[in-house]
């Protein structure tokens, strides 16, 4: 005979009981298996955000990508102005002096070299601190309860023969309390730190330099596109002068035509040649916008920005260099930042040379702490045993290295041949510098040489093609000597424009070869560090 939950009588009570325990027990557990089955989810979704994309055939939106978007939203319109803040006047006609001032100031290549520099003053800081002592102060209190067991012995029955009979167990309770000040001070490590320093001001310097050279850089830089700028605008201009003489040979084939003396493809020629400038003057316009956007771009502003570019002057140019090439490399070799942060980053791996051998030599430091301590104990139900006193000590270590696994070897092998690539390097770099400033003050000389050959160029094709016209419009001239002289003139301007850009630019590039651009005046003699 069975009964079921469903039953009745007093037989049937435990039944009742045990069926409500059990369907207890099973709705406690559905709930424990969703709660922890909810948890899980939970873990996967938050694993879920280190997600890569679920395959290589089209791209993905990572999660909390929305996030980085708007904090990048947020930022462009808090920097409307760029990361300088500083914001140029649409209402000022900027000339090259003043736009190489707010490069100097805006561009944050500067920022960035100034906080190198910075970083590299701190780290000297930090190598000078293993000159000062080790100070620490260390605090600590503690709790123990334990017991010590006490067995009962008896001897016999031989005299040598012993048995535990029984025993007991005596348990104590102990607190301690300490405060000390510990100091450690390296006195003598045969020159390691003192290279060590050597090799962090010889780091400061490359920085520094190398913070000039990024001014000088920049410079150069904006100054090329200031020349770029102005020679794209006065390609407009030849295009614009090239337009419309192409309308004045366009009327006189029609004026021509007539009269029955230009035949219709003359006509159709010249209308191409009218339609070919015209798109050439656009395609010179779209470089000017470019130029423009460069040069604005390169002073560290937003390329937005509106900006006034004073117009460079159209007469011929005149920057001969007062020095002999022999002078402006002489005077580079001792200036350019490249090559001084070279020279330091020699001397900082001589330094690490020295700081590697002051390694195989004994350090000799001095150890000293004092303090306090206090202790109470109860043994069992005894009082409390208290008691402090002051606590100190001090002494002097030898610490003199043996084996390491010729690691100090393998290091000072290294050390010294970053110093031998550190020479070469240096070596390489002058070679490099004679080559840059000779390429620079012949691409200097033949500019100039070019000046006057382009002014002659330029006259002569202007005459030609003012000449073939009016000998056209006589009747005496033909249209393929005209069309012949018109594309010789806009040739010829653009050499001029070509030459005068190409001597700014070759004059600054000497400038920058020989360090020039941006170079600090060197303080008073009074005022020189000794």
């Amino acid at each position: 005979m069975t009964a079921d939950c469903a039953g009745r009588g007093p037989a049937l009570d435990g039944v009742r009981r045990r069926c409500t325990l059990n369907r207890q027990f099973i709705s406690t557990g559905a709930g424990a298996v969703a709660f922890l089955s909810s948890i899980l989810l939970g873990f996967l979704a938050w694993a879920g955000a280190d997600d890569v994309p679920p395959s290589p055939q089209k791209a993905w939106y990572p999660r909390n990508l929305g996030d980085y978007e708007a904090e990048l939203a947020r930022e462009a319109r808090q920097n409307s102005a760029g990361a300088s803040g500083i914001q140029a006047d649409p209402n000022i006609v900027y000339d090259l002096p003043a736009l190489i001032d707010i490069a100097e100031r805006s561009n944050p290549q500067t920022r960035i070299a100034w906080e190198r520099a910075r970083q590299a003053a701190a780290a000297v800081g930090l190598s000078q601190s293993a000159y000062f002592p080790y100070l620490a102060a260390s605090a600590g209190a503690a709790y123990e309860h334990a017991f010590m067991p006490f067995p009962t012995f008896q001897q016999g029955p031989g005299p040598k023969e012993v048995s535990i009979t029984g025993g007991g167990s005596l348990a104590f309770d102990a607190a301690e309390v300490n405060g000390t000040i510990l100091m450690k001070w390296l006195l003598l490590d045969f020159g390691q730190r003192k290279a060590s320093v050597t090799a962090a001001r010889e780091g400061l310097m490359a920085a520094n330099v190398g913070f000039n050279g990024v001014h000088q850089q920049i410079v150069f830089m904006v100054t090329r596109r200031y020349y770029e700028l102005n020679t794209a605008r006065q390609k407009v201009v030849v295009e614009e002068s090239s337009l419309s003489a192409a309308e004045t040979v366009r009327r006189a084939v029609e004026a021509r035509r007539d009269r029955g003396l230009a035949t219709t493809p003359e006509v159709l020629q010249a209308e191409q040649q009218s339609a070919q400038v015209s798109y050439d003057l656009d395609a010179a316009r779209g470089v000017e916008s470019d130029a423009q956007v460069a040069l604005v771009e390169s002073l560290g502003i937003l390329p937005t920005t509106r900006l006034q570019v004073a117009k460079m002057p159209d007469e011929p140019v005149a920057v001969e260099p007062a020095e002999t090439r022999e002078e402006l490399i002489e005077r580079a070799l001792s200036q350019r930042p490249d090559l001084v942060a070279e020279l330091a980053s020699l001397r900082a791996r001589r330094a690490e040379v020295r700081e590697a051998r002051a390694a195989f030599y004994p350090k000799v430091a001095l150890n000293a702490s004092a303090g306090g301590a206090g202790l109470d104990v109860r043994i069992g139900n005894s009082p409390f045993i208290w008691g402090s006193a002051p606590v100190y000590g001090a002494g002097i270590t030898l610490e003199f290295p043996i084996f390491d696994g010729f690691a100090r070897r393998k290091k000072l092998q290294i050390a010294e041949a970053e110093a031998r690539s550190a020479e070469e390097k240096l070596a390489a770099s002058r070679d490099s510098v004679i080559r840059e400033v000779w390429k620079a003050h012949t691409d200097l000389e033949t500019a100039l040489r070019k000046q006057e050959s382009a002014a002659k160029l330029l006259t002569a094709a202007e005459s030609a093609f003012a000449a073939s016209v009016d000998a056209y419009r006589q009747g005496v001239g033909t249209y393929v000597d005209v069309a012949n002289a018109q594309h010789s003139v806009t040739t010829a301007r653009f050499v001029s424009v070509d030459t005068r850009s190409a001597i700014h630019t070759c004059a600054a590039a000497l400038a920058l070869s020989v360090g020039d651009l941006a170079n600090p005046h060197p303080p008073p003699l009074h005022n020189r560090p000794k």
